[in-house]
């Protein structure tokens, strides 16, 4: 028996552009009639977009797979189409297991039912029978949080609230594939992990999960195969960390950065293979390259590593640097950058006859993309807000005396 539990081929789904047309009263019709029996009605020309077109993908039982790419392009379309919300308009997916969505705030829930009620509905539409849903109802509570308002029809309850309730739903009603959207963004810090902890119970259970999410940081916790979605195909699919690393590269460039105004750095590496620590243990070498218009003589070298916040996590300098002019590379190396997984940016500046507190002169100031992209196995602690930025193993022994 096959292991595949969702198979897509040729998935696509097209949507019609444009305004609805004014509505019109029937004396507006007769007057038309009246006034211009003749002429005939002309339709504006039609306008389609296509929000998914020819994907195809297998994902098999107990797989973690996460669904990147900019708004619009196509993930929660996909979403939809496997959770039969929408039809596709071309291809089909089939579907082994019960299926559980959480795909928008308030999706499959009834507004002027309580909680409570919502509850039940949702664990019958799951085709689960009262009995099964009585064994839940406690657990899905307590993790929604919401047991003081659990008799006050949904629609009184904040976003929040509603958002709590239908992933505890979705995740205590036990489905056979999960697909959940980017509605985690709705809550607070501390329900996040919540979920993210309730979602790494569900996938070492055996069960499937489809993740969508902005949250890079999140993938990586969570998923072991991306899919990175594009204009509505899927432009690359493969190990967490080596989609990730590419998105990171393409989608992290600022937009308003400009190289300096002699734009003599060309470039990086590390090795001169690429972005990509994957022992960040091991010895890091950073080699950077230039064209210089001329000679740099008892110059200064930075460089630092900063995160998404702007904050330097780690930096050097160095003084007294000899570099000829022309096409010149510097190698810095660094014993070892135990930095959690993740997308980092590393930027520098070159002086010549001088640092900045000596009156150095600028040579350079740069930006260096793509970013460094660490993409090693998360050591630290399990919980981000107690996992800091450094990712270091260590070892715990018991001595009993």
């Amino acid at each position: 028996m096959s292991d595949i539990v969702i198979c897509a081929e040729g998935l696509g789904k097209r949507y019609r552009v444009g305004e609805r047309e004014r509505y019109l009263a029937l004396r507006d019709i007769l007057a038309r009639a009246i006034s211009n029996p003749l002429k005939r009605k002309t339709s504006p020309p039609v306008d389609y977009l296509w929000a998914l077109r020819d994907v195809s993908f297998e994902i098999r039982q107990g797989e973690v797979v996460g669904l990147i790419g900019r708004n619009g392009a196509g993930k929660t379309t996909l979403l939809k189409l496997l959770s039969r919300i929408t039809r596709p308009t071309t291809g089909s997916a089939e579907i082994h297991g019960r299926i559980g969505s959480l795909l928008e705030v308030g999706t499959g829930f009834h507004p002027e039912l309580t909680g409570r009620e919502n509850i039940y509905l949702s664990g019958a539409i799951l085709g689960m029978k009262k009995r099964e849903i009585n064994a839940k109802h406690d657990a899905i509570v307590e993790f929604a949080e919401v047991n003081r308002f659990l008799d006050t029809p949904l629609k009184f309850y904040s976003t929040g609230m509603q958002m709590r309730l239908a992933f505890a739903v979705a995740a205590h009603l036990e489905p056979e594939i999960l697909l959940v959207d980017e509605v985690l963004a709705v809550g607070d810090i501390e329900f996040q992990k919540k979920c993210l902890g309730k979602m790494q119970d569900i996938s070492s259970s055996g069960r499937t999960i489809v993740f969508v999410s902005h949250q890079t940081n999140q993938i990586r916790r969570l998923c072991e195969r991306v899919f990175w979605i594009d204009g509505g195909h899927v432009r690359q699919e493969g190990r967490t960390g080596d989609v990730l690393g590419a998105y990171e590269s393409v989608t992290l460039r600022p937009d308003d950065f400009v190289e300096g105004d002699r734009r003599c750095f060309l470039g990086w590496s590390i090795d001169g293979r690429d972005n990509v620590i994957r022992d960040d243990m091991a010895e890091i070498p950073f080699h950077l390259r230039f064209r210089l218009a001329e000679a740099v003589s008892k110059g200064h070298l930075g460089l630092a590593v900063l995160n998404d916040s702007g904050a330097v996590l780690a930096g050097w300098g160095f003084d007294n640097i000899e570099v000829e002019s022309g096409a010149q590379e510097i190698i810095v190396r660094v014993p070892s950058l135990p930095l959690r997984p993740g997308a980092y940016s590393l930027t520098g500046a070159l002086l010549n006859k001088g640092n900045n507190l000596n009156g150095g002169v600028v040579v350079e100031q740069f930006y260096a993309q793509p970013p460094l992209i660490v993409d090693t196995r998360p050591v630290a602690h399990p919980q981000d807000r107690w996992a800091g930025l450094l990712n270091i193993p260590a070892e715990v022994h018991v001595k009993t005396k």
